[in-house]
């Protein structure tokens, strides 16, 4: 019976803004206190030098569940162990919580599985009927109250530099997640990533997560775009085009948990084309985006009568360094280990890192569409107030026969419309040699300037 469970005295009854304390104060060399219950002689533990504000009282209010549920979380993860949800009950008229009971994570008993009873590696038990729990209760108003609060465990407790292991005290939040897309962007690993966001934190047992949650987060990523049915669906097509084409090739990607990430493919004709038309390309993974999101890759050129010819097809889970340079790598098994002599692709730094990786001796040049739309990005007020802006920019790409001109009227640009001070232009004349045309008149670019002639 609850009735006959130990409770602590009513103490307080006011709120309390526990989002303040500092888990950083409790002590790891506090124990917790064992003492043995004289009539069973069974062992009970209880926590110690938990801050009293942490502590849960009769009579505490909450405004909603939530705040009630976060609060004994607060105090377990002080305190050393885990917690979860136990039973409750509603109002059948309004789906209204009219109370609900917070646990040990170790309360009540798993009921044993009768699917087979003969079992290798069983599990260890985990449950062993803690009684430990914090109980709220509706009452008029809407906020809940504290109607009962068990403080003693029957089972040794975590010290705190280790609690943060129990699966109630792990969440990734939306900052985490944002954290680790931006370091998986730059190709940083798992590994390196959560060891990177412990040092922000003052060590792992204050990040709010571990290693499998990451991975488990970046696994979900994955496996969105590839619905059940899928990849089965993916390798069978890629089979049967070889089937009936020996010459058509395709690669695939997996991570460490054998889930597809990247794939490319290419027909005999592509191989073919790429043999005779291959020496300038053009790449591009913002000519459209897969349903799911996934970046569709196409390597493009032309043949003799200037006609769009594609060389190569991938459909990539990120665009990451890694990917890049797996990509760049098997188009060049792809085509015999022949690269281009010059590929034009659109502004981003992952990819003139992984090209000047895979295919050193390839001239890497700028999409000249993809500099327009940048400048009107970062210079939308230059556009806007200066009419000849545009025909001035354009000059300096395309006008000028000789290096010393092109730095007279770049320079000229700069002075006459007060642009010496502009970050992004001081950026783009650091790598003037792949985009202004006075530095690629030598260089056989089969007239091609910009990758949007894939479209």
């Amino acid at each position: 019976m609850e009735n006959d469970l130990p409770t602590h005295e009513i103490q307080s009854c006011r709120k309390l803004d526990f989002e303040d304390v500092d888990l950083q104060e409790i002590n790891d060399n506090a124990l917790p206190l064992c003492i043995t219950d004289g009539n069973h002689g069974n062992q009970i533990f209880l926590p110690l030098a938990i801050p009293d504000d942490l502590v849960p009282k009769l009579d505490m209010e909450f405004d909603t569940e939530v705040a009630a549920k976060n609060f004994y979380q607060k105090y377990a993860k002080a305190s050393g162990f885990g917690t979860r949800l136990s039973k409750g009950h509603k109002d059948k008229n309004s789906d209204l919580m009219l109370d609900r009971v917070f646990c040990c994570s170790r309360e009540g008993k798993k009921p044993k599985d009768k699917r087979n009873m003969i079992v290798k590696c069983p599990r260890p038990e985990t449950r062993c009927e803690c009684s430990a729990r914090m109980k709220i209760s509706c009452r008029k108003g809407g906020k809940y109250r504290v109607v009962q609060f068990v403080a003693e465990h029957n089972h040794e407790l975590s010290t705190p530099s280790k609690t943060h292991l129990f699966r109630s005290h792990r969440h990734l939040t939306m900052a985490h997640e944002a954290e680790i897309d931006m370091a998986r962007s730059c190709g940083i690993t798992p590994k390196q990533s959560i060891e990177l966001m412990s040092k922000q934190v003052g060590g792992r047992e204050n990040l709010g997560f571990i290693r499998d949650d990451l991975k488990n987060y970046l696994r979900s990523k994955r496996s969105i775009p590839m619905m059940q049915g899928d990849t089965g669906g993916v390798l069978e097509y890629l089979q049967g085009m070889q089937l009936e084409d020996p010459n058509f090739f395709y690669a695939i990607q997996v991570d460490e948990d054998d889930l597809i990430t990247n794939i490319f493919w290419a027909d005999a004709k592509m191989r073919t084309d790429f043999a005779h038309f291959g020496d300038v390309v053009c790449f591009d993974t913002t000519y459209r985006k897969h349903k799911d999101g996934r970046p569709i890759a196409l390597f493009v050129g032309v043949n003799h009568h200037k006609q769009t010819t594609v060389f190569g097809a991938a459909l990539l889970y990120d665009e990451t360094i890694l990917t890049f340079e797996w990509l760049f790598d098997t188009f060049a098994k792809a085509m015999m280990e022949k690269i281009p002599r010059t590929i034009l692709t659109d502004q981003d730094g992952r990819m003139a890192t992984a090209l000047a990786s895979q295919w050193p001796t390839t001239y890497h040049r700028l999409c000249i569409w993809h500099i327009y739309q940048n400048a009107a990005t970062h210079l939308a007020d230059v556009f806007k107030d200066f009419q000849n802006f545009a025909a001035d920019f354009s000059h300096c790409i395309y006008d000028y026969e000789n290096e010393d001109d092109f730095f007279e009227g770049w320079s000229e640009m700069l002075k006459t419309y007060g642009l010496e001070d502009k970050k992004w232009l001081k950026k783009m004349f650091d790598i003037k040699e792949k985009w202004a045309l006075v530095y690629g008149r030598e260089t056989f670019c089969a007239d091609m300037t910009t990758t949007q002639r894939i479209i």
